[in-house]
């Protein structure tokens, strides 16, 4: 299982890394958030894949699963999707501003005005 979940964190780290370097600016924010997903997969990866009770003390410790990186990742969840709503308004706004949303554009403008 854990061969299969590298396997799909490297995909979405290359799809995202190739988003992040193209010339368009929504094609970077999406880039963003399918490297926040892959960082979240990374982390589940990490901790050990492993099925068993709920995190509960008791019995049996060592059948049980860890808690502390699904919170983690439950945490660093909400904090990408509020980064990237952040991210899709400033794009929306210098759209709207500079009326293009290509890179090599919004890079010429600043000697222009």
């Amino acid at each position: 299982m854990e061969l299969l979940m590298s396997a799909a964190i490297g995909i979405l780290f290359m799809v995202g890394t190739y988003l992040i370097l193209s010339k368009s600016l929504l094609r970077i924010v999406l880039g963003t958030s399918l490297l926040s997903h892959g960082v979240h997969l990374l982390l589940l990866t990490m901790s050990r894949l492993k099925t068993g009770a709920a995190p509960l003390l008791g019995e049996e410790a060592g059948s049980y699963v860890d808690p502390l990186p699904q919170a983690l990742i439950l945490t660093s969840i909400v904090i990408s999707f509020g980064v990237t709503a952040f991210f899709f308004v400033l794009a929306y706004r210098a759209y709207q501003q500079l009326g293009t949303d290509d890179m090599e554009e919004l890079r010429g403008r600043d000697g222009d005005e």
